[in-house]
């Protein structure tokens, strides 16, 4: 009797104590309808047009671009630099999987700067089952995708490559061990339908490439190849730049106007302290961005709790939603971006196609009856500028220099495929199907730009209506920088 007293006497005290735990808990969080109007995660989205959108984009690809890449298997194409092209290596097909994957944003920087803090934040993860493990010491050793998803659950890296309807089965070619530090979580979440975000492992100074037990570099470079938005966090205690990090932004080389930098945990510093800080970030990076125009830089503390007392908290909201403006112009040009990416690719294979017709067309000039076809073919591309096979695209076609590969690619390209295995352009050609140029030329000039366009006048087709000026109001430019 006197246990079930206790008992009743003890369950409401409990209730009270967790009821009170609770109120302190909702007094220092911090009010997120911020991230919710920023993002505008409220508003409904016309899925049927930018699925129809996706849908026409595929169709093209299918049609015009992927037959050229497998006539002239441009993705066998191998670079001996890190990236060809800014945004995409030189080798890589497209897929389906990249025509309708979403915008990547991914997370970069020393350890315990709050990459894995500011995931939970944005999507409001905090003091839940499922928040991304966080703490003072180095904690994510893995390569965290996180993803929409119809209910919550992980996906074991293995799974992810495996599946091709993802974009991720490329990363096989890093290995099992990589697979086991790759996991994937899904969820339903409003932001996650827009959006996937990638929690990368910390930067450790004093670890070697070789104690991870994968290539971490070349992984990295995989996701910088594919997102749309970097973020390279810092806080005020690890502004030290050693030799990993110096390697990473070898690696953003060209990415420039994705990457933003983040002086986060800024509410740990008083205002004149922050500024040195500030100061001091520039200095140490300084040496590794070599661009006219700096990456945007934003100081904040990116984390659900209140901001420290006596510290610029107008300033700190004023620089989230800034970031979270820059976030939201990602994933309100993710179909543009796409049409343009797709282009492109279509751009590098036309160019592709037309310096092997060239080779051919030159080797079978070259050869007699008498003639050794591999003496031949060795002499062509190993000295391609003697033969004017570079030359005769620019001299033929629109085709820009920058834009050409490097020759050394193609020595080892045709040390894999032999010159004979190809057909010139001209014998690419079918009654029903029409000639593969043609086609790709139609769609780098006129179908895609045609579909961008489209895209365009539905987003806003009355640029001079009140609604669209303000009534004689200055338009706001929402590509400036604030």
């Amino acid at each position: 009797m006197k246990v079930l007293v206790s008992l009743c006497v003890f369950v409401p005290l409990l209730a009270l104590a967790t009821a009170e735990e609770e109120a302190v808990l909702e007094s220092i969080l911090r009010d997120r309808s911020h991230i919710e109007e920023t993002l505008r995660l409220a508003a409904d989205e016309k899925a049927g047009d930018y699925a129809a959108a996706l849908q026409r984009l595929r169709k093209i690809y299918h049609n015009s671009i992927r037959p050229m890449e497998q006539a002239y298997k441009y993705n066998e194409l191998r670079q001996h630099e890190i990236s060809a092209y800014p945004g995409r290596t030189l080798g890589d097909s497209a897929t389906d999987g990249e025509i309708t994957s979403k915008p990547m944003v991914l997370f970069l920087g020393p350890w315990s700067v709050g990459k894995s803090s500011m995931v939970n934040y944005l999507l409001g993860l905090q003091d839940t089952p499922y928040q991304l493990y966080t703490g003072a010491e180095p904690t994510t050793s893995e390569f965290t995708v996180i993803m929409h998803g119809e209910k919550i659950r992980t996906v074991e890296g293995i799974v992810m490559a495996a599946d091709s309807s993802r974009s991720f089965s490329p990363l096989e070619k890093f290995g099992q061990n990589f697979l086991e530090k790759l996991v994937g979580i899904e969820m339903p979440h409003k932001l996650l339908e827009r959006v996937t975000f990638v929690d990368t492992p910390g930067i450790i100074e004093n670890r070697k490439q070789q104690e991870r037990g994968y290539p971490f570099n070349d992984v990295c470079q995989w996701f910088i190849d594919r997102a749309d938005l970097i973020f390279v966090v810092f806080d005020p205690t690890k502004l030290d730049v050693g030799l990993e990090l110096e390697m990473l932004f070898r690696q953003l080389k060209g990415r420039e106007s994705q990457i933003r930098i983040i002086l986060n945990k800024a509410d740990s510093l008083a205002t004149q302290d922050l500024m040195r800080v500030y100061g001091a970030l520039f200095w140490s990076l300084a040496p590794l961005i070599n661009v006219t125009e700096p990456p945007r830089v934003y100081v904040s503390s990116f984390w659900p709790y209140d901001y420290a007392p006596d510290t610029s908290h107008e300033l700190f909201k004023r620089e989230e939603i800034s970031l979270l403006e820059d976030l939201n112009q990602v994933i309100e040009n993710r179909l543009e971006n796409k049409i343009a990416f797709i282009r492109q690719h279509g751009i590098r294979v036309r160019i592709h196609a037309l310096l092997v017709d060239r080779y051919v067309q030159t080797f079978k000039e070259k050869m007699s009856f008498f003639s050794d076809p591999e003496l031949v073919f060795k002499e062509i591309v190993d000295d391609p500028d003697k033969f004017y096979i570079f030359k005769s695209i620019l001299a033929k076609t629109n085709v820009s220099k920058f834009d050409l590969p490097n020759r050394d690619a193609y020595r080892d390209f045709f040390g894999i495929n032999p010159v004979s295995s190809f057909k010139q352009l001209s014998a690419q050609c079918s009654y029903m199907g029409g000639c593969l140029l043609e086609k790709i030329e139609r769609a780098i000039t006129h179908e895609l730009p045609s579909l961008l366009g489209s895209i365009n006048s539905s987003k806003n087709p009355t640029l001079s209506s009140c609604e669209a000026t303000g009534c004689g109001e200055k338009p706001k430019n929402r590509y400036r920088r604030n």
